[in-house]
């Protein structure tokens, strides 16, 4: 059962997202803020990363650098998650190290697909 580290300051999503996710067999670790999700992610090694870009402490694009920068984590797959829609921030997400990116709210069937496809 892969572990997924879900990085998300709203809880409503986070809770949502999570017990989707749980449903359909991954293991949901979660982190409230950016800081949180680096320190989580460097002690337990998830398989894939969901990360939002707007968190408190931490930002999700610092994060996202963070992690990949570090030979611990550089490996581990992030899909940003986001409500900004806009060319240049799926760019700058690509930029930043990220493996994909998809908009909220959520379509779940087509996360789902990029989760499968990135851990192979």
């Amino acid at each position: 059962m892969p572990t997924l580290l879900l990085v998300e300051d709203n809880e409503m999503n986070r809770d949502m997202l999570s017990r989707r996710l749980r449903n359909k067999g991954f293991d949901v670790l979660t982190a409230e803020d950016g800081r949180q999700g680096v320190e989580l992610a460097l002690a337990e090694c998830p398989q894939l990363i969901l990360m939002d870009l707007s968190l408190p402490l931490l930002d999700g694009w610092e994060a996202t650098r963070i992690l990949k920068d570090s030979e611990k984590t550089k490996s581990i797959p992030i899909i940003i998650l986001t409500a900004h829609a806009m060319a240049a921030d799926a760019a700058k997400a690509f930029e930043t190290g990220c493996d994909d990116y998809d908009t909220k709210p959520v379509d779940f069937q087509r996360l789902l697909g990029k989760i499968n496809h990135l851990l192979g």
